[in-house]
């Protein structure tokens, strides 16, 4: 069962969506501040976590700078509605944003979008002779267990969790590396060569001109 953290400090609303998610077969916690959501977050592992933009002591898009170490997805769920503000909470790296008030069957909708798209409802993904456990953060290709240094991982699964979407390298550097992007693009582009040497991606990982790179698993072979 995947568990999900709700950041809320309305209290009315953080009890609702609990409840609702709790109805659908979630693990679902929920917290009215952002220190408090630090130290859950430092203490347990979630599949998700649901995000409000104004809370009373951090803010939510300095919460999610945080969060980000531990690559756990975000949805931002907030009365912040205008669209400079869902653009920001997208740049920081929120999964997705919804606004207030929002319907319930729409919110659970989303959820399952996003807890698929990063295969947080399976441990192992396979995606043609390419298998990752992403608990023991190990890869093998065609049942042998190939050696790769974190960033080389963390990069694979980025591409995986993120198919057939051309990725621009800023969001890739900054979402892999946790760092700003400065135009250092060899970093990138070698991290990519070695991918594809060692797991014979060859036309899998696509160079789109003047963006970045596309994971393409059809194209595996």
């Amino acid at each position: 069962m995947n568990k999900i953290l709700v950041v809320e400090d309305e209290q009315s609303i953080a009890e609702m969506v609990k409840l609702c998610l709790g109805k659908n077969g979630y693990i679902c916690e929920a917290v009215n501040d952002g220190m408090t959501a630090t130290q859950k977050i430092e203490e347990k592992r979630y599949d998700l976590i649901l995000l409000d933009v104004m809370l009373p002591d951090i803010d939510g898009y300095d919460l999610i700078e945080y969060i980000k170490q531990f690559d756990t997805p975000v949805i931002f769920v907030t009365a912040k509605a205008s669209v400079p503000d869902r653009v920001k909470g997208l740049k920081l790296g929120a999964e997705d944003y919804i606004s207030k008030p929002f319907d319930l069957e729409e919110l659970l909708a989303r959820v399952a979008t996003v807890l698929r798209r990063y295969h947080k409802t399976q441990r192992i993904i396979e995606v043609g002779k390419i298998r990752v456990d992403t608990l023991g953060h190990t890869v093998s290709l065609n049942g042998n267990l190939i050696d790769l240094p974190a960033k080389e991982y963390d990069l694979l699964l980025f591409l995986i969790r993120n198919e057939n979407i051309a990725l621009y390298r800023e969001t890739i550097f900054e979402q892999v590396w946790q760092e700003p992007y400065y135009g250092n693009t060899r970093t990138i582009d070698l991290h990519i060569q070695r991918l594809k040497k060692k797991l014979d991606l060859g036309d899998a990982i696509e160079t789109i001109y003047k963006v970045g790179y596309k994971f393409r698993a059809e194209k595996l072979k």
